[in-house]
């Protein structure tokens, strides 16, 4: 079940789209369930496969089992225990991989071995026009919004939005892991130097070509923020009744550097540690 989360302020100008109020605490359920219901009866039967650090990973499990089909999930071996317990729970067939194995399924659209239909958590066009509908939701409900801060990962959820809603959209990373900026930078998908750290849910080495050319003429700009940010805003998050993960927490950290206009950040994700949380608070 999809759920139309809440749009709720903030700050002065500043709301939050609360997709962790989702029933697997995350966006991702909109995409996976929309790009599984429409694959074709006979090549659905026979399984699904995506490649995720847990947030699609779950998305894929509900959907898969909403049409009684297995998935597999290909993980990569940095993925929180949080999310890898929640896709365990919800019968996905976890397998473990180094983070460039993980990255060459995401390239290859497939892993050695493994049957089903490959859901990419990004580079799909039904994922991209079910993570859409966030957008949807934010301008029916504030029609003066501005421009809306999005975590950048692979680019699903920012184009998405961008797509379809004609507001700026500004794609957010972190300071350890932003091939958007990088790339946006040198006019052409480059592979950076990624450093993991709590903000498991963005941050790859690079971006997908045609997430790039995407991106040039969707994305209005992109915004990096330092890691101790994240950590404040995790914090500010939290005094506002909000538990996000290091991903959603990022457009609110990049709330500093954007222009003042009626802003709406999309909180992408709860799904965060405890052990983890406890150390950051």
């Amino acid at each position: 079940m999809i759920l139309r989360t809440p749009l709720v302020p903030f700050r002065d100008n500043v709301w939050l789209k609360l997709e962790t109020l989702q029933p697997i605490g995350s966006f991702k359920i909109r995409g996976a369930t929309r790009a599984i219901d429409a694959l074709d009866p006979a090549r659905r039967a026979k399984g699904v496969v995506t490649a995720s650090a847990g947030n699609m990973a779950q998305g894929v499990c509900v959907a898969a089992r909403k049409h009684g089909v297995p998935a597999t999930i290909i993980v990569p071996e940095t993925a929180p225990r949080t999310k890898l317990d929640a896709i365990a729970r919800l019968g996905g067939r976890l397998i473990k991989v180094s983070f460039d194995a993980w990255w060459k399924a995401l390239e290859d659209r497939a892993y050695p071995g493994v049957e089903g239909a490959f859901i990419h958590p990004v580079d799909d066009d039904d994922v991209i026009a079910g993570n859409g509908t966030i957008g949807t939701e934010i301008v029916e409900e504030l029609p003066s919004v501005e421009q809306i801060l999005v975590p950048w990962g692979g680019g699903g959820l920012a184009i998405g939005i961008a797509k379809a809603v004609r507001r700026r959209v500004i794609a957010c990373e972190v300071a350890t892991a932003a091939p958007l900026s990088a790339s946006l930078a040198a006019g052409r998908p480059v592979t950076i130097e990624r450093i993991p750290s709590f903000v498991d849910g963005i941050g790859g080495k690079s971006v997908f070509p045609r997430m790039f050319a995407m991106a040039k003429s969707l994305i209005a700009g992109t915004l990096v923020a330092p890691l101790d940010d994240v950590k404040a805003a995790l914090r500010d998050l939290m005094a506002a009744r909000v538990v996000a993960e290091g991903a959603g927490a990022v457009p609110v950290a990049c709330l500093k550097q954007a222009a003042p206009a009626v802003t709406v950040c999309v909180i992408s994700g709860g799904n965060i540690d405890a052990a983890v949380l406890k150390e950051l608070l």
